[in-house]
């Protein structure tokens, strides 16, 4: 009784006194740079993001995790041709459900040994997880987004016949599909209620599978992609969260990124963020949209966005590093 005692003085906080947060993960967190992706370089590299999720929860936080889905969903489009002549290949929306479910069953099952090594008895749970968007969004005409890895013309050309629409590049042809904007997480309410019941959930890997509601049918899937930071601040609004961290793969949020004349932004004020944005600071495909989550978040309520490197989560949680956003 003792023991059991100490160990609820030293990591139970009530859940009604602990702060939301969402934990966005970059497409790359699991694949770090020169790796071939093999699956015991990706476990190693949830080990080590779990150590900073396990921090945070320590201090009181109660998190829902999201996660990019890139070099995955990369790889399965590739099986998917090489052995099309052996099984069926499978469309866009399955493969991104089966990378959710890929991806989280590391990450549920990492930062559950994780929390166990800290003494701290939480539950995690891995959803499959859908975004709803608008049957009309003018991007599901016009897609744009190229996912993937490369592939040669006769390859491509399979694939044109499977319903992808493909788009030549300097290393060969890719497949590009529209990337509409979400508008609601259909779970949303599901993950909410979970953390109520105190349960760590992990949702949205690769930003959801895309559905509309189709009249007289309900929910229907399209071949399409959602921005993960985007879908995580419409889960951030969701769940009344106070913050949003975006981790990804540098360390702060640049202007005139990559130039000679970069500048870090370390601590900076709605208002300023909003007028480098609208100047196109940040470009469409990389920093763009993050910033556009926080924009977002913080007129809708939320309290504080943090962009950082995923190796360095809870130092930027802690305020030395990262680019710290607040209205």
């Amino acid at each position: 009784m003792i023991e059991i005692g100490l160990y609820m003085a030293i990591h139970f906080t009530p859940v009604t006194m602990r702060k939301k947060a969402i934990v966005a993960l970059g497409g790359n967190a699991l694949v770090k740079e020169g790796q071939d992706g093999n699956i015991y370089d990706q476990f190693d590299n949830t080990r080590e993001v779990s150590t900073s999720i396990v921090e945070m929860i320590q201090d009181g936080w109660n998190v829902v995790v999201t996660h990019g889905n890139g070099p995955q969903v990369g790889a399965i489009l590739l099986q998917n041709n090489t052995a099309r002549d052996v099984t069926p290949p499978m469309p866009l929306g399955i493969c991104v459900a089966e990378s959710q479910g890929m991806i989280g069953y590391m990450i549920q099952q990492c930062l559950a040994n994780a929390l166990k090594k800290a003494g701290i008895k939480r539950l995690v749970v891995a959803l499959i997880t859908q975004a709803l968007v608008d049957e009309t969004d003018p991007a599901l005409t016009n897609p744009t987004k190229p996912i993937g890895p490369y592939y040669s013309k006769s390859d491509a050309e399979k694939l044109r016949n499977d319903g992808y629409q493909m788009t030549e590049q300097t290393k060969g042809w890719r497949i590009v599909v529209p990337s509409p904007d979400p508008k609601a997480i259909v779970e949303g309410e599901i993950i909410k209620k979970m953390l109520d019941d105190d349960i760590i959930v992990i949702a949205l890997g690769g930003g959801g599978m895309p559905v509309f509601e189709k009249e007289g049918w309900g929910l229907n899937g399209i071949e399409a992609v959602i921005d993960k930071d985007l879908a995580s601040e419409r889960l951030a609004e969701a769940i009344d969260a106070e913050l949003l961290m975006i981790l990804t793969n540098v360390e702060k949020v640049y202007l005139d990124y990559n130039t000679p004349h970069q500048k870090p932004l370390d601590n900076i004020t709605l208002k300023d963020l909003k007028k480098y944005y609208k100047d196109g600071h940040f470009p469409l495909g990389s920093m763009g949209p993050k910033v556009l989550a926080a924009i977002r978040f913080l007129e809708c309520g939320g309290k504080k966005v943090i962009i950082s490197h995923v190796e360095k989560g809870w130092s930027a949680l802690q305020g030395k590093t990262g680019t710290h956003i607040q209205k």
